[in-house]
């Protein structure tokens, strides 16, 4: 086969499998919005209403886009659909986080808000989490954003059950909370490491919007911009970490991350006690953390 000919058959190849995914697109949001009854989003179902769910124009108008430009989406046509639409569109047909996911998937885009639960955290890795108490863990994506935790990680450098979950992103947490920061003892080292660390990360995902996003919000700290602009990067390795705790003092733990699967994406990050007054401490930790639960 010539060049021109292998060249003719890869263009089509890709031709057809964006077109199958805009069909799919299609489909999925015609069954989407075909579930929600209009009672739901507020709106009267009349006695002339054939359509199961809502209509096309509701749906338009509730996600704040034309009524054409919608109907073109739905036929499967090729058009160019923004993020900020596709996060609209989510909200207005109330997808749960693995449809969302689904929905950006299929429009070949990737959700720049970070979720509130993780596909990938199933309930075995969470009953994981648990066991792993009284040491401390948690599992954490490329970005350094938090998916789960343990209830001892949960206390180890603030309260992060008062921190909002889309902002539970430990470079973030390292410039935005003052107890975060406090707890760290070498703080200037830790962030430079983690600004190396995200910076090799986000080799491989220039452009996406999260990335993006979080590296727009990081910039705004004068500390940040310096550590960033070194250049620097580093791959992930085991160290020995210090923390000094507002609930029960100074402790020393060793840190592994343990990778999910395959690619370097999410990962099991541990601290366990380096010496037995850190063991101590991090036990009476855990029972504070389970008064807290228990409410005693």
């Amino acid at each position: 086969m010539t060049t021109m000919a292998q060249e003719t058959v890869t263009a089509r190849s890709r031709g057809t499998g964006a077109e199958v995914r805009r069909h799919e697109l299609a489909a999925f949001l015609r069954s989407r919005r075909e579930r929600i009854p209009p009672e739901e989003v507020g709106l009267p179902r009349g006695r002339r209403r054939r359509t199961p769910g809502l209509r096309r124009e509701e749906v338009a108008q509730l996600s704040a886009v034309g009524v054409t430009w919608y109907t073109w989406l739905e036929q499967g046509r090729d058009i160019q659909v923004s993020v900020q639409v596709l996060d609209a569109l989510a909200r207005t047909l109330m997808l749960d986080p693995t449809e969302r996911a689904h929905l950006f998937q299929l429009a070949g885009a990737v959700d720049p808000t970070p979720a509130l639960t993780c596909p990938s955290v199933t309930p075995a890795l969470r009953a994981m989490l648990e066991q792993l108490e009284p040491y401390a863990a948690s599992i954490q994506n490329s970005r350094y954003d938090i998916l789960a935790h343990n209830r001892v990680l949960g206390l180890l450098l603030c309260d992060l059950a008062e921190v909002a979950p889309e902002d539970r992103n430990c470079v973030l947490l390292s410039y935005t909370n003052q107890e975060w920061r406090d707890s760290i003892v070498h703080l200037e080292e830790t962030r430079r490491l983690m600004a190396a660390r995200l910076r090799a990360a986000m080799a491989g995902h220039l452009g996406e919007p999260a990335w993006k996003l979080l590296l727009k919000r990081l910039r705004e700290y004068p500390e940040f911009c310096e550590a960033w602009e070194r250049h620097e990067v580093v791959v992930a390795h085991s160290k020995r970490k210090e923390f000094l705790n507002r609930l029960v003092g100074r402790l020393v733990v060793d840190q592994t991350e343990l990778w999910l699967g395959p690619e370097v994406g999410s990962r099991l990050v541990t601290y366990v006690p380096a010496d037995e007054e850190t063991r101590a401490r991090m036990q009476k930790l855990h029972e504070i953390a389970l008064a807290r639960e228990s409410g005693s």
